[in-house]
């Protein structure tokens, strides 16, 4: 299947996007761990199904040093032994925070308690800000079915930014 429309081909999509990629750069900056934003935008598209989106985070992690072991685990974190705790709790909160219409239950206490444990304030903000944003940008994705496999990593800078 072909893209439907690319969101940088109208006045009003550009816009969007440069809106959208520029809150991304503000977390960018934040003291959340780089690697942690990747995992979680990663495990968010892969959830979502947004093939353009797992494409731009699988690949800008990797060309930033990612161990492909870890990257090809992602979706399995659950199961392997290569992610901290830290990590772990960041994806739990994905995984909950993208799923709140699956799981009705939203974002447990549990899993907020984790979150607590290993992030500060501004980490915190930073991340669950980072949910909101990569779900966002991946609904855009899937509606409009941008195709993932041909990024470049880098790339997404110049086209939003």
């Amino acid at each position: 299947m072909e893209t439907r429309m690319n969101l940088f081909d109208t006045e009003l999509g550009t816009k969007v996007g440069k809106r959208i990629y520029a809150v991304s750069q503000v977390i960018q900056s934040s003291p959340l761990p780089r690697s942690t934003q990747e995992l979680v935008q990663l495990r968010a598209s892969q959830i979502n199904g947004c093939g353009f989106c797992v494409d731009v985070h699988g690949k800008d992690a990797a060309a930033a040093g990612e161990d492909p072991a870890r990257l090809g685990l992602v979706a399995a974190w659950r199961h392997s032994n290569v992610f901290t705790d830290a990590e772990r709790a960041a994806l739990a909160l994905t995984e909950e925070g993208t799923r709140i219409s699956d799981a009705n239950t939203g974002v447990t206490d549990d899993t907020w308690a984790q979150v607590r444990a290993h992030y500060d304030d501004e980490q915190t903000i930073a991340l669950v800000s980072l949910v909101a944003m990569i779900n966002a940008a991946n609904r855009i994705g899937v509606i409009l079915n941008s195709q993932g496999g041909s990024y470049a990593p880098g790339k997404l800078a110049t086209v939003a930014g």
